[in-house]
């Protein structure tokens, strides 16, 4: 479902997709986050996605009352505490997203597929 908002000019339509790449964006450049992550249901493998891509690490649904769910597959750096960077990822991704839309954000889900040495 697409996002809509009723203003005086008309009404903002904002597909799930723009979302998607938006906070995949924001993400990325959180501490701790190596990239988002593609899991293979055939094999069960899992890849690092490059910055072209990263709307497949992410889903975006959209309720009838334009609350945002997000679901977050991310891959992190090996050492840092989970913890911390997962809620570093979710106060980011939620102030930006509700800034950039004008949407609440009511759900993120964050499913670590990895983690990775970064050299």
């Amino acid at each position: 479902m697409k996002g809509s908002m009723s203003t005086d000019f008309g009404i903002i339509t904002i597909e799930p997709e723009v979302i998607a790449k938006y906070a995949g964006s924001v993400a990325v450049e959180c501490f701790g986050i190596v990239g988002m992550a593609a899991v293979s249901m055939k094999d069960g493998l899992v890849r690092l996605l490059k910055k072209e891509s990263l709307t497949k690490g992410i889903q975006v649904s959209i309720s009838e009352d334009n609350g945002i769910t997000l679901n977050f597959h991310v891959i992190v750096s090996y050492g840092v505490s989970i913890s911390a960077v997962t809620d570093n990822l979710i106060s980011n991704v939620k102030y930006k997203v509700e800034e950039f839309t004008g949407m609440s954000v009511d759900k993120i889900n964050i499913y670590i597929e990895g983690v990775r040495v970064i050299d």
